[in-house]
């Protein structure tokens, strides 16, 4: 996988996380989110390290797409159990795991 294609599946993931953060804050059950709310700023925010490290070539890139992994991982899985019920979750939990996949195609 290129580095431009892998920073095409960041980008998105990113943007899916802000939307399903910025929907979950809405929810009437946004109390119940507080996980799902947690990880997808998190996720945004390694998601554009990844964006800006890439951009400027750190020596710490391959580092960061590791720690890009293991958040992905851990946002999809909370996104998936609320994704029968609200759609920005199912959405982002697709992102995470497409981001997911490419940092470690990436990183082989």
């Amino acid at each position: 996988m290129t580095k431009e294609a892998l920073m095409e599946k960041v980008l998105k993931c990113k943007q899916a996380c802000d939307h399903c953060f910025e929907m979950c804050l809405q929810e009437e059950d946004a109390n119940a989110m507080v996980d799902c709310i947690r990880t997808d700023r998190e996720c945004s925010e390694v998601c554009g390290m990844v964006l800006q490290l890439g951009n400027r070539d750190s020596v710490v890139f391959n580092e960061i797409v590791i720690a890009c992994v293991k958040i992905c991982k851990v946002c999809a899985e909370e996104c998936e159990k609320h994704a029968e019920h609200h759609e920005h979750c199912k959405e982002c939990a697709e992102a995470c795991r497409e981001c997911e996949a490419a940092c470690e195609t990436f990183l082989k």
